[in-house]
């Protein structure tokens, strides 16, 4: 049986591999890059506008916050190689009051979603 973590994780990589769109949170301040509860830092992104407004609505945190839709070619090219470069992880499609979930190294998120589209695509 598949884990909290491991179906958020397959939503996020199916559902951005089929709209090839990546959903990231702005404020006034910027991307946040919360510490997680392992010490290391994750920039949360969802996959899908919806996802990221239920969030805004839903998590007092996020509140003022505005999505920004990503194509997957930006998303790969430039933001992923910045995340490794800065030693962040991706969060996906945090959720719940807390605003938590699965946290992918960048890599990996690449290496997924390169292969959800090839399986899309054949």
């Amino acid at each position: 049986m598949m884990g909290q973590a491991a179906s958020q994780w397959s939503a996020f990589a199916w559902e951005v591999a089929k709209s090839l769109e990546v959903v990231a949170m702005r404020d006034e301040s910027g991307f946040r890059a919360p510490i997680t509860s392992e010490g290391t830092r994750a920039m949360p992104f969802w996959s899908s506008l919806s996802r990221a407004v239920k969030l805004t609505e839903t998590v007092p945190a996020y509140r003022g916050f505005e999505p920004v839709v990503i194509s997957w070619e930006s998303f790969r090219d430039n933001w992923l190689p910045g995340l490794v470069k800065d030693g962040f992880l991706v969060g996906v499609n945090w959720s719940g009051p807390r605003a938590t979930g699965y946290d992918v190294a960048p890599q990996e998120v690449a290496q997924r979603i390169e292969y959800e589209i090839e399986q899309l695509h054949t």
